[in-house]
């Protein structure tokens, strides 16, 4: 990355490009998407067409999209290296808005390690492999060769800018860059949770007549306990009321004929545990559904 010219706007009505325009067209020269950031070093808002992704967003990371939106919409997705978008009306009325430039660093296969203040640059600095440093108003940016997923708060201070985000273009910085390697992907990698308890064991009411299930064979008990682990486990919301209609519909099949046993009840808590709930608030809907149908 280069350090591009910056050309100021003129005086006495006479201007030039917007400001930022010409740092970001020398760095779309090099191959590097580029968009502009307004205040608060946030990107420009969606227009109307493109609110709320009506148009289907921009999954494209390297060109400016394929909903054909003029604006400078979607984010990162924006990023550009074309000339012709950059200089368009539309993009030009935002660059005269804009108080920076951004980038897209996957798209230009680059990861950028931000480093947020005085004390994330120091553990950088003992643990990373060195690279070329920008520095920012609070701490630096490491610019690594390389691609890798962005991940926000790695660890204290840290982020990772790669695909699906963008960082500001604070200059060509020091130092040569180097590959990315393990140490820096590693920081994407979360520990393994730690093992839930095992769910406590419930006492279930007997009432099957001369020991034996009311049900046909032993199948549908089986099959309703997987229908069960699998409604619980394709939520995608409202968890809380998922996982407790769904023990309410098990009691309300088989909880008073007694063929329910412990191993079943672990199997639902273990479904309902994997989607974030926690044993306590299993144990407190086990029981709300059975008081719910007299148990």
């Amino acid at each position: 990355m280069t350090q591009p010219t910056m050309i100021r706007r003129g005086h006495g009505g006479m201007s030039a490009l917007p400001e930022p325009l010409p740092t970001a067209l020398a760095l779309a020269a090099t191959g590097v998407p580029v968009l502009p950031l307004r205040a608060g070093k946030a990107p420009f808002g969606n227009c109307p067409r493109c609110a709320n992704n009506a148009c289907g967003g921009r999954p494209n990371m390297k060109s400016a999209g394929p909903c054909r939106c003029p604006g400078v919409c979607h984010a990162w997705a924006a990023a550009t290296t074309d000339p012709a978008v950059l200089t368009s009306p539309a993009w030009t009325t935002a660059w005269w808005r804009a108080v920076c430039v951004a980038y897209h660093p996957g798209a230009a296969g680059l990861t950028v390690v931000d480093l947020d203040n005085a004390a994330a640059v120091d553990w950088a600095r003992q643990n990373l492999p060195a690279t070329r440093a920008v520095e920012t108003t609070r701490g630096e940016h490491w610019i690594y060769r390389g691609v890798m997923s962005s991940h926000n708060a790695v660890r204290p201070g840290v982020d990772i800018k790669s695909t699906m985000a963008y960082a500001r273009y604070l200059g060509p910085g020091t130092g040569p860059m180097t590959a990315l390697q393990e140490a820096v992907r590693a920081l994407a990698v979360k520990e393994p949770a730690p093992a839930r308890p095992a769910p406590p064991a419930i006492t279930l009411p007997t009432e099957a007549e001369n020991g034996e299930c009311r049900h046909r064979t032993p199948a549908y008990l089986e099959r309703g306990i997987a229908m069960a682990e699998q409604r619980i486990t394709e939520a995608r919301s409202s968890i809380h009321t998922t996982v407790y209609r769904t023990f309410l519909a098990v009691l309300s099949a088989h909880g008073r004929c007694g063929c329910l046993t412990d191993a079943h009840v672990a199997r639902l808590f273990t479904a309902a545990q994997a989607k974030g709930e926690s044993p306590r608030h299993c144990t407190d809907a086990w029981t709300n559904a059975r008081t719910t149908l007299g148990l």
